[in-house]
């Protein structure tokens, strides 16, 4: 760490975009907002003037970028650095690591949001000395941060298990919400599949009613998949559906172990669990990718 004993983060998020000033041991100094909009070059500058000031104001020695996706990790390509093809209004294809960073001295990291968060979340949440675990955000999206042996997944893209296919609950006929695959897991349990189907929001849907039961079912196919494919050791389920009905992490957990069945030994206790940081999760993201090795850069 430098002289300023600071490190800035920038998280890109699809309502709004929250820059962070925070020490290296994750105490936020600063936190401020802006609404991301459908302008990317409005956004973006609001939120450099941010960290101009900071910058100005003593600086900072590391600078993390986190943003909802699909983004490209790669550093080799042309549009490294890029949200790609997002169903975002204005910001598809657009460049959002050099806006942000270029213009600072400083090492800057650059991952998904979520894996930001579950970066977060192992260095000083609910997942402090795991090497294999996954962070799961059920809100306007479904998005799951997957870290394997201590880095986020990498290969031909950042993990989308949010958009994995999985088999529909007898006698449910709703063609989903997701405008890429339809009946994805996204497109039957995030946010806006439940407005879709009910037409009413998550938040005013009563916990009984058996919507969860579909939206708990897909949930659970997902992590079972990913229990089977890559053994995390922990799932941390967020985002603003889980805040509304905490209880479903409990359904879920229970379902996963019927799936799994006797094949599989699963932790106890302690397997699938609410996120330590709470809110704090994802403003801290970007600071664990400053604060993190190389790979975490690409």
């Amino acid at each position: 760490m430098g002289r300023s004993g600071r490190v800035a983060g920038v998280e890109l998020g699809g309502t709004k975009c929250i820059a962070v000033l925070a020490t290296p041991d994750g105490e936020i100094l600063e936190q401020r907002a802006v609404a991301t909009g459908d302008a990317p070059s409005r956004a973006l500058a609001e939120l450099t003037l941010i960290l101009d000031g900071w910058w100005q104001g003593g600086g900072f020695d590391a600078l993390g970028v986190a943003s909802f996706g699909p983004v490209q990790l790669d550093p080799a390509a042309r549009d490294y650095g890029h949200i790609t093809a997002t169903a975002k209004p204005g910001w598809r294809d657009t460049a959002v690591l050099a806006p942000l960073s270029e213009r600072y001295d400083v090492p800057a990291a650059f991952d998904t949001d979520v894996n930001g968060a579950a970066m977060a979340e192992g260095r000083w949440g609910a997942a402090r000395g795991l090497n294999d675990f996954a962070y799961v955000t059920v809100g306007t999206g479904v998005g799951v941060g997957l870290i394997v042996n201590g880095r986020a997944t990498r290969g031909l893209g950042h993990c989308e298990a949010g958009h994995m296919r999985v088999a529909r609950v007898p006698g449910d006929t709703f063609a989903g919400a997701c405008p890429y695959h339809g009946d994805c897991v996204e497109g039957l349990a995030a946010g806006p599949a439940i407005l879709k189907r009910l037409g009413v929001a998550g938040e005013a849907v009563a916990a009984d009613h058996p919507v969860w039961d579909l939206v708990a079912d897909a949930l659970a196919q997902m992590v079972q998949a990913l229990v089977s494919s890559t053994a995390p050791r922990r799932f941390l389920l967020g985002g603003g559906v889980l805040a509304q009905r905490p209880d479903l992490i409990a359904r879920v957990d229970a379902r996963v172990r019927a799936l799994i069945g006797d094949y599989l030994t699963l932790p106890a206790e302690d397997f699938i669990v609410a996120p330590g940081l709470g809110t704090k999760a994802g403003p801290l993201g970007p600071i664990a990718l400053a604060l993190g090795d190389s790979s975490l850069r690409g």
